[in-house]
């Protein structure tokens, strides 16, 4: 409720009112000096609040951001089995969070009393262990990025920082990400905003995001460049393309920044007007078809000197992702990489109807994305990343066993950074100084301290994810399958993730015996449009 105000200029101007109004009673009332055993040490703890710079709440609301501390000491016994909901309605949990922060602090990552979830809840998934476990090493956490046309392929962590960009996120949320990436050796995604100098600063490896809006790569109408690109796309940090189609937050909708977040330094980056909101077009200028965006992609990969190339998207409606599929193969120009963004994914600023209703959730588009690229026998060639929501290691192994290479992580991130989840970041006032453009917060995020927690996640959540893997019997990720997860379909009924989500065979996309459950829409898949090329016959209801 104070983000807007300067806390600490409040407090410097209440402590020297209240030390005259002391001083001025005591004149005429020497009792009243006895004021000053209050006073004195009230300022001298805020002094201290303000001067130390491991803690932002405290740093940006001195004294009173005590108060959150003196709250979480006693969350514990109050709230053991209390679950909050993210905006839109899915479960986090807080034991959950606080186990970033651990992670984050190098402090104690085990907790006592056993599991904190129901596993009779409908929805409880679990690995299947081995009574044969595994020590897998490091090359476990590795992927090679870049098909056979990429001439600069990139080695990259199995965990990396997903799209959130300068202008949604302050300057020393960025640098502190970066520099966490680069102690760290995993990879930053730059989101949408642009190329940033603080993106540049840190030294950690990037992959930098090209939205609809084609910031820090656009002409002055605001399509794209090709000069600009390529200028920018040969720093040696920059070590993937991602051309984002949509995301999880709000897929169909240009990205969101609001004018009480865009300062001249933001402006002059993303080549856009001050005082208004900047809000991305939902589509993209430079393409219009499947096969017009896979021939953007072999653009790009030649304009950057042949580095790895490659979409992000939410999955929305089947024939369209068929259809870029069939491009592929008549063109036979691939992505390097595919980002499947769940429609349960966070943002900084989204109409609540986007956020709520609009979306595949990751594990159904996750599913149907790997199963495409195999039914058209070309997933070897492509890796693919799963981003929603995933924040422990066993989001990894889940995600990699129904089918993914790789995995992002954006809210993990940014309570590593120390989010609270004040849920300020479309207002310019987040407590923080995570997602806010105003400088007396941004102060309260000491980059010095904050990178190093992000390397700190990343390292214990790999480790998590090494103990995991070996515990299931494996060497590697590629061993892993959706038979090796199993969730609770009723208080009573089991099943594993291979049989929920129905895997096709290699192949089976390109002859005419196509599994029932893709029929229609590769039907209406055409490569030549995004559009479905013809209606379905109605069925009926009886079929």
């Amino acid at each position: 409720m104070f983000g807007h105000l300067p806390i600490r200029k409040i407090f410097y101007a209440a402590s020297v009112v209240s030390m005259a109004t002391v001083a001025a009673i005591s004149h005429f009332y020497p009792v009243a000096r006895w004021a000053y055993l209050g006073v004195i040490p009230l300022i001298g703890l805020g002094i201290q609040d303000i001067c130390q710079t491991r803690h932002a709440i405290n740093r940006n609301f001195p004294v009173i951001g005590r108060l959150r501390f003196l709250m979480e000491s006693v969350r514990p016994e109050i709230n053991q089995y209390f679950v909050e909901s993210d905006i839109d309605g899915t479960p986090f949990n807080r034991v959950k969070r606080s186990n970033i922060y651990q992670r984050a602090k190098k402090e104690l990552n085990t907790h006592p009393f056993g599991t904190k979830k129901n596993v009779y809840e409908v929805g409880y998934e679990w690995l299947n262990h081995s009574l044969s476990p595994k020590m897998p090493g490091q090359d476990a956490t590795r992927v090679s990025i870049g098909g056979p046309d990429c001439e600069k392929p990139y080695r990259a962590s199995v965990f990396n920082i997903s799209a959130m960009s300068y202008g949604a996120l302050s300057k020393n949320a960025i640098l502190a990400l970066n520099k966490g990436a680069k102690a760290g050796n995993f990879a930053h995604n730059t989101g949408e905003g642009g190329l940033s100098p603080y993106h540049l600063e840190g030294g950690g490896d990037l992959i930098w995001q090209i939205g609809t809006g084609y910031f820090s790569c656009r002409k002055i109408d605001g399509t794209f460049s090709d000069e600009i690109f390529a200028e920018k796309a040969a720093h040696e940090a920059v070590k993937m393309i991602e051309i984002k189609l949509s995301q999880g937050a709000k897929p169909g909708h240009g990205g969101i920044l609001p004018k009480e977040k865009i300062t001249p330094e933001i402006a002059s980056i993303r080549l856009v007007e001050m005082g208004k909101d900047v809000v991305s077009p939902p589509a993209h200028t430079a393409f219009n078809s499947p096969v017009g965006l896979v021939e953007f992609i072999g653009k790009l990969r030649r304009l950057s000197g042949g580095k790895p190339v490659g979409f992000k998207l939410c999955l929305g409606s089947p024939h369209e992702f068929l259809a870029i599929c069939k491009a592929m193969l008549q063109t036979q120009i691939y992505p390097d990489f595919i980002t499947v963004d769940g429609g349960e994914g966070g943002t900084g600023a989204a109409p609540l109807e986007f956020s709520d209703s609009v979306g595949t959730p990751l594990n159904d588009a996750l599913a149907f994305v790997h199963n495409a690229l195999v039914g058209f026998n070309i997933r070897d060639r492509i890796r693919v990343i799963a981003s929603g929501k995933i924040s422990t290691g066993f989001d990894i192994i889940a995600k990699l066993a129904m089918g993914a290479d790789m995995c992002n992580s954006a809210r993990g991130m940014m309570f590593a950074l120390g989010c609270i989840q004040a849920l300020q970041c479309h207002a310019n006032t987040c407590p923080t100084g995570v997602a806010t453009q105003n400088p007396d917060l941004v102060k309260g995020l000491v980059v010095e301290h904050k990178w190093l927690r992000v390397k700190n996640f990343h390292e214990a959540t790999i480790h998590n994810f090494l103990e995991l893997l070996g515990a299931a019997g494996f060497n590697a990720p590629n061993e892993l399958g959706p038979s090796h997860i199993q969730r609770r379909i009723s208080a009573t009924q089991v099943r594993s993730l291979a049989e929920i989500y129905n895997y096709i065979e290699p192949g089976s996309l390109l002859g005419d015996a196509i599994p029932h459950a893709f029929r229609e829409a590769m039907q209406l898949a055409h490569p030549e449009s995004f559009s479905a090329a013809s209606k379905p016959a109605l069925r009926l209801i009886n079929d």
